[in-house]
């Protein structure tokens, strides 16, 4: 099986490799593709450019067995949809399962998304949640397609949802992008080789002007 994990990734940082590490591993996947979006469709534009986000992404996993970096949404035009990049990884993979991962909080607006319902028929979604995830009703839609346990995954090779629990890290991109601003050390909070990259291209750090006299 072949899992797929998307996001901004603005920056990477810990509480994405530790879950995306950890789905690997419980699903038994032979590959984990971590996949940087150009253009959000449900969010704004990340305020740094593209081939930096993918540099600290593939910083942050060079030495990970398993995990590979796809770039297939930084090349493609317009908005990222997920339905486009899972109908281009299934005319790759034939009838490999390709399993989908994807947070509680995208998950409560997986129905915004665009074509949603088409996403199964390219991928099994895996909805990573955190200790004590209630969830809320799930449609019919949804709801038949609950996979009964995590070996019927590998049986199929798109169209089932299920739900993951996974280790909660209360870490924040966000928080991390106001912590380098205001000039504070983001140590332990992702990893150092990505930290070096901020660094040497001054991201998330505020615009100095400089005036003559």
């Amino acid at each position: 099986m072949i899992g797929v994990y998307g996001g901004t990734f603005n920056p990477v940082h810990y509480g994405h490799l530790r879950t995306a590490l950890e789905v690997k591993e419980l699903f038994e996947l032979e590959q984990l593709r971590l996949i940087p979006c150009r253009v959000p469709a449900h969010r704004d534009e990340p305020d740094v450019p593209a081939h930096l986000r993918l540099q600290m992404l593939e910083a942050s996993v060079a030495d990970t067995r398993g995990f590979s970096v796809d770039r297939r949404e930084l090349d493609r035009a317009g908005p990222s949809y997920m339905v486009d990049t899972l109908h281009s990884l299934r005319n790759e993979m034939g009838d490999t399962p390709l399993l989908l991962f994807i947070g509680a909080d995208a998950f409560a607006g997986l129905e915004r998304w665009h074509q949603w319902q088409r996403l199964f028929d390219y991928a099994h979604i895996v909805v990573m949640t955190r200790p004590g995830y209630a969830g809320s009703a799930l449609s019919a839609f949804l709801q038949q397609r609950i996979a009964e346990d995590r070996a019927q995954l590998s049986r199929q090779n798109a169209g089932l949802l299920t739900f993951q629990e996974v280790t909660a890290l209360a870490i924040s991109a966000t928080a991390i992008r106001e912590l380098v601003a205001a000039g504070r050390d983001p140590q332990f909070l992702l990893p150092d080789r990505v930290i070096e990259l901020i660094r040497r291209h001054y991201l998330y750090q505020p615009l100095i002007h400089h005036t003559g006299n």
